[in-house]
């Protein structure tokens, strides 16, 4: 297989052919994780002079890609200490999956990848695909979106027959912050008010941006917080303008066609999604979005990085505000 740095496109035929078996998946994943050799997770030791590749016995119980650190004694695999961490799913399966995710276009059903990928069972292949998720999640990202920033926020979920549209009683609420032009950051709340609006537009967009909303009021008071704070009046059927003081485009159209991409990806692959496990599937959009300009061997390699220092439990799915 080409190295992850090589800018050429990667189909799925040659993702096959490269994962055929564990031994070359578990070879090319060892390469992406330790470029420079292997490094203990346990206590960090990077001396390739004091860590050892051990010889797959199956009498002594010696799986294959065990490592053994000379500095504390532990063995370990390139697994440990990522979401691929216990799994029984081989890691050629894992891999074709990650590329499988990463490069569609919209989103992969668990029971698609079930019968594409011959997993034993439906609940396996959903854990599966809920930890892909996860790896591909900002996990605390530091730095703060600039620039003009649209912030809006959806509610996603069916309809209730005889209450309408607007009726969000069953659904979840979203809130998006997308740079015009950059990267994409979407919450789950409980609730939206002024107050988390303000806790999450402070922690996620520089002070020294301009803020795009819509004309509600929760965004009042914590737009006085940034450089400027424009609105477009949607009641009244307005969508773009251009302020007259500044000269600049005033919308949240950008946020509007992201959630509609995000909408029609989630209904037509899954139909429901509960608000319990949105903010994975949310995770996933993200990635996607922020990596569009990306080939898929890029927005996969960059995906396979996002897996260490992450766990996923089957009963503590990511949670929302």
């Amino acid at each position: 297989m080409k190295t992850e740095n090589q800018s050429s496109d990667l189909t799925l035929m040659q993702v096959m052919n490269n994962f055929s078996t564990e031994e070359k998946a578990r070879d090319y994943f060892e390469r992406l994780r330790w470029p420079n050799g292997p490094v203990c997770p346990h206590c960090g030791n990077a001396d390739a002079k004091r860590i050892y590749k051990l010889t797959a016995n199956g009498e002594k119980k010696v799986r294959a890609g065990l490592h053994k650190c000379a500095e504390c004694g532990e063995s370990f695999t390139a697994t440990i200490g990522t979401v691929m961490e216990d799994s029984h799913i081989p890691i050629n399966k894992w891999l074709i999956a990650f590329y499988m995710m990463c490069a569609s276009k919209t989103q992969i059903s668990a029971l698609q990848l079930q019968r594409h990928l011959e997993i034993g069972s439906y609940r396996s292949a959903w854990f599966l695909c809920h930890r892909i998720r996860f790896a591909l999640k900002d996990a605390a990202p530091t730095d703060q979106l600039t620039g003009t920033v649209e912030a809006d926020e959806t509610y996603i979920g069916g309809r209730v027959r005889g209450m309408g549209r607007r009726y969000v009683g069953n659904k979840t609420a979203v809130v998006s912050l997308i740079e015009r032009g950059g990267r994409v950051r979407s919450t789950v709340f409980n609730k939206v008010t002024g107050r988390t609006l303000g806790v999450l537009l402070r922690q996620h967009v520089a002070p020294t941006s301009h803020l795009n909303t819509d004309e509600s009021p929760l965004y009042k008071k914590t737009g006085k917080h940034f450089a400027s704070h424009a609105t477009v009046n949607h009641s009244e059927e307005e969508y773009v303008r251009n302020d007259k003081g500044t000269g600049r485009k005033v919308t949240t159209n950008t946020a509007e066609g992201f959630f509609g991409n995000a909408k029609r990806s989630i209904d037509g692959t899954h139909h429901h999604v509960t608000g319990k496990y949105l903010p994975l599937y949310l995770a996933e959009i993200d990635h996607k979005y922020n990596t569009r300009t990306n080939t898929d061997r890029e927005r996969t390699v960059s995906g396979i990085r996002r897996m260490e220092g992450k766990r996923l439990m089957l009963r503590t799915p990511a949670g929302r505000q």
